[in-house]
């Protein structure tokens, strides 16, 4: 049993209530963000990005399908990989099931990574997902959002992601998330991009740990989130984890 202070009812009750205090706090700090978030200016895309699809060649716009909003989630998977990342595999478990829901609300939700697309559709039946998936390979899109850095650039610090340079990553390829809006006329604006931690934000599993009595429990780990593991992996004892 962890070694933890134990209370009476009341006494538990009066802190309970004093940190439900801090809760709705942050609940408005949230919402007055999800303001903020909302007033950023756009830029417009001019860059002509083509993606492999399912259904053949698509470009940005395509992505919209019927709706004027969409969001991209940059899924690491390099080319040479045999499989993608497993942190964002456990992120699309979550939003696999939000497709339909979302275009209820005029998104379109879509995974782009840079692996050709008969890879990805490979990995994509292996974890049982039905969400549309393209592939972004040969193209500019990973670089220009930033989530894809040449092994040169790591080698000599001057990766950019997260809006900084200079970031240390164990690997090529790295998450984030974007968000566009198409208007009347068929223009495409780039309106919001998110990486590294922010990414949080989509990731349940965080939110129920994180009222769970023993938290992430993820001190002691070479990092964060070495845990994970692919759906299918956690019970495979030959398991190697690649960011190690």
């Amino acid at each position: 049993m962890p070694d933890h202070r134990i209370v009476d009812h009341d006494t538990w009750l009066t802190e309970r209530v004093a940190l439900l205090a801090k809760e709705k706090e942050l609940t408005r700090l949230r919402d007055d963000l999800t303001r903020q978030r909302r007033d950023l200016p756009w830029e417009k895309v001019d860059k002509a990005y083509t993606f492999d699809g399912p259904a053949g060649r698509w470009s940005l716009a395509d992505l919209f399908g019927r709706h004027s909003q969409l969001i991209v989630y940059h899924f690491m998977f390099d080319p040479d990989w045999d499989e993608g990342c497993k942190v964002c595999s456990m992120l699309a478990d979550h939003y696999e099931p939000l497709v339909d829901h979302l275009a209820h609300r005029d998104v379109s939700l879509m995974t782009v990574s840079r692996a050709p697309l008969d890879k990805i559709e490979d990995f994509r039946q292996r974890m049982g997902w039905s969400f549309t998936w393209v592939s972004s390979h040969g193209g500019d899109f990973n670089r220009d959002y930033h989530v894809t850095f040449t092994q040169e650039e790591l080698d000599n610090g001057t990766a950019h992601y997260n809006y900084q340079d200079g970031v240390k990553f164990p690997v090529t390829e790295a998450p984030g998330i974007s968000a566009f809006y198409k208007d009347a006329d068929g223009a495409v604006y780039h309106t919001y991009s998110s990486f590294g931690r922010g990414l949080e934000n989509f990731l349940g599993i965080y939110h129920f740990l994180d009222i769970a009595p023993k938290g992430r429990d993820e001190d002691g780990l070479r990092y964060p989130m070495e845990w994970v593991r692919h759906k299918d992996k956690y019970d495979d004892e030959s398991f190697v984890d690649p960011y190690v």
